[in-house]
This record gives structure tokens, C-alpha cells and sequence, in this order.
């Protein structure tokens, strides 16, 4: 699902608010998650996953192509962890209803 349909989709299912108004909301969601993780604070959605920052270390690695080494600087990249209630829904045998429980 890319973000525009992510819009369409809650845009669908709340027509009370203006798709512009949905755009607005959902980027200041991502915003907001986005300053967070860049100030190295922990985002967690009960029920869907948590959010962090971590940070690779400097390491030395090769160009796939050339195969000469080269160096990789140290970073902070986000990383995911998947809730327990919504890794049981996306495991749902296909024949069972995954909003019934």
C-alpha cells in the first residue's frame, strides 16, 4: 500500500473528513514519527509494532562491482518490531475471518 492509498482508503471509510484533511493528518503522522525517531525516542502503537532508532557501526565493505574495500560510516537507522496482535492477524489461516477476533 503506498501512502496515496493509504489516503483513499481512510478517505473511503470517514467521509465526514475532506481527502485534503486526511492528506494533512497523515503526513503530520509521519512527520511526527519521523522527528521522533530522529530524536532517538521509541514509538510504540499498542497492537500493531513498535519504532526505533538503532545504530550500525562503522565497518569496512566492498564494492559489489570493483570488489575494492570501502569504508561505511557509522549510522542510525529505523527498525520495526512487529506487535504480537498484529503478527497473529497477518497469520490467520485464509479460511478464518481475521476481524472476527
Amino acid at each position: 500500500m503506498t501512502k496515496s492509498q493509504l489516503i483513499e482508503t481512510v478517505a473511503s471509510r470517514v467521509q465526514s473528513v475532506s481527502k485534503k484533511d486526511i492528506e494533512v493528518i497523515v503526513d503530520t503522522i509521519f512527520s511526527c514519527m519521523t522527528e521522533s525517531l530522529t530524536r532517538d525516542e521509541r514509538i510504540e502503537i499498542r497492537g500493531f509494532g513498535s519504532f526505533v532508532s538503532k545504530v550500525r557501526e562503522a565497518r569496512e565493505g566492498r564494492n559489489p562491482k570493483t570488489g575494492e574495500k570501502v569504508s561505511v560510516p557509522k549510522k542510525r537507522t529505523p527498525f520495526f518490531t512487529v506487535g504480537k496482535e498484529l503478527k497473529e492477524r497477518v497469520n490467520v489461516k485464509k479460511d478464518q475471518n481475521p476481524t472476527s477476533g
